[in-house]
């Protein structure tokens, strides 16, 4: 047990030490950031589905798999304890009509645990849910005009607790404390007479705090509907929420060196009077799916998503952008040849695979910002007790170029760990 945490604790340093930046979305400029949290590892490898429940993994989009059935291997007398952690490394790639870039993030996605207590379960763990990570610059006759730049995002914590209702129908809700902060920063650069930019320029900083609660509902239904075909279907559902922003708002005079670095002279508070306190609406969000499979071996499915987005709004900022609602599909699956293999390690990788195709649920200059992407993964068997370490690449691409906007191509590499035990055992003799 406690190697299997310090294994937990040195992944989790490792991802957070490889850096820090959430995101590098010009995209998280809008709002309160870039979606982040999209499932664990084993659901963005077969395409962000998470229709899919079992015993030995953690599935944090469904509050309803932290209940299930016991294990044939454990005389049906309980289920396993399960930890995971995982994280990501993005490669994006940013194109407009007149130029290209190339930007790089990597993030701590998600820590949870997962513990058993006969008909019913419990979950509690920690993930960023949104990130702002951007530096943007907009030029006017080959001269800089504005610059900006964001940072932060908001983070769940949560508490979660799932029952077995009927051999095949499982109910769960998580509880969930949203917190965290978003910072930005524009410069409005001016210049003399002759075209040089002025030796100082004047910041405009921005800062918000942001709070709330929320709750997140799930059912699962699994049957078998031939002697190895078993019927998966699954709903969850997160109502409309508020956020707290509490916001501040400053004004520096600056100066840059030669490698753009910016110092401050001098700061300013400013007055945001009633803006002081902004109330910001957590969308609902409502997804359903169904997929079919033999046990241990093969699943495939389809998932829809709708999320209220055109509900939010944002008293502080006017950011030219039109809220609509987001919507996605996904579909996907896996394959395990033979789990129980003795011979072949080959054997019992699970192999994943899924695609997407999501409406962020922005609007710019009339356009509608859209997502595509393909995934696959592995699950690699490590150790005893069935734990494992997840592989996952995503190739996409978000955006577009019409209108001068910019198209993002992102590669994001993804591992995770689902490690389990077993805490309570059923005395044989007393």
């Amino acid at each position: 047990m406690i190697k299997k945490l310090v294994i937990v604790f040195i992944a989790l340093i490792a991802i957070q030490s490889y850096g820090q930046e959430g995101t590098a979305s010009p995209y998280s400029f809008y709002g309160i950031g870039s979606l982040k949290f999209k499932g664990t590892v084993e659901n963005r490898s077969m395409g962000g589905l998470s229709i899919y429940t079992d015993s030995i993994h953690v599935n944090l989009r469904n509050p309803a798999s932290y209940a299930g059935k016991n294990l044939d291997v454990l005389n049906h007398e309980s289920r396993p304890v399960k930890f995971t952690v995982g994280g990501t490394y993005a490669n994006i790639n940013l194109k407009s009509n007149t130029s290209e870039d190339n930007a790089a993030a990597s993030t701590f996605d998600y820590l949870a645990i997962s513990i058993p207590m006969g008909d019913f379960g419990f979950g509690f763990g920690l993930m960023p849910y949104t990130a702002v990570g951007y530096k943007l610059e907009a030029y006017n006759d080959e001269q800089i005009s504005n610059r900006f730049k964001g940072k932060g995002g908001l983070n769940k914590a949560f508490l979660g607790f799932g029952y077995q209702a009927t051999n095949t129908l499982s109910l769960g809700i998580d509880f969930q404390y949203n917190f965290g902060n978003i910072q930005n920063s524009t410069i409005e650069y001016i210049y003399d007479s002759d075209g040089n930019p002025a030796q100082y320029q004047a910041r405009e900083n921005n800062r918000s705090d942001l709070s709330g609660l929320n709750i997140n509902l799930g059912t699962t239904y699994k049957v078998m509907i031939t002697e190895k075909l078993e019927l998966i279907g699954s709903v969850t559902y997160r109502p409309e929420s508020n956020l707290t922003s509490k916001n501040e708002r400053s004004f520096s005079t600056i100066a840059t060196n030669s490698s753009n670095v910016e110092f401050a002279i001098n700061t300013i508070e400013g007055d945001l009077g009633n803006l002081a306190e902004t109330e910001l609406v957590l969308p609902s969000r409502l997804s359903y799916g169904l997929g079919i499979g033999q046990p241990y071996k093969w699943f495939i499915g389809v998932e829809s998503e709708y999320l209220k987005t055109s509900n939010f709004k944002n008293a502080l900022y006017s950011n030219g952008v039109t809220y609509e609602d987001q919507t996605a599909f996904k579909l996907g699956g896996f394959y395990i040849p033979q789990y129980n293999s003795f011979s072949s390690y080959l054997k019992r990788v699970v192999y994943r695979a899924g695609l997407h195709f999501e409406n962020t649920g922005l609007e710019i200059k009339n356009e509608s910002i859209k997502e595509f992407g393909m995934s696959f993964g592995l699950g690699l068997p490590v150790g005893t007790f069935f734990s494992n370490a997840n592989l996952g690449v995503e190739v996409g691409k978000r955006g577009t170029t019409n209108s001068n906007l910019i198209q993002e191509n992102f590669v994001n590499f993804q591992l995770s760990l689902s490690l389990n035990d077993r805490w309570f055992n059923k005395r044989k003799f007393d």
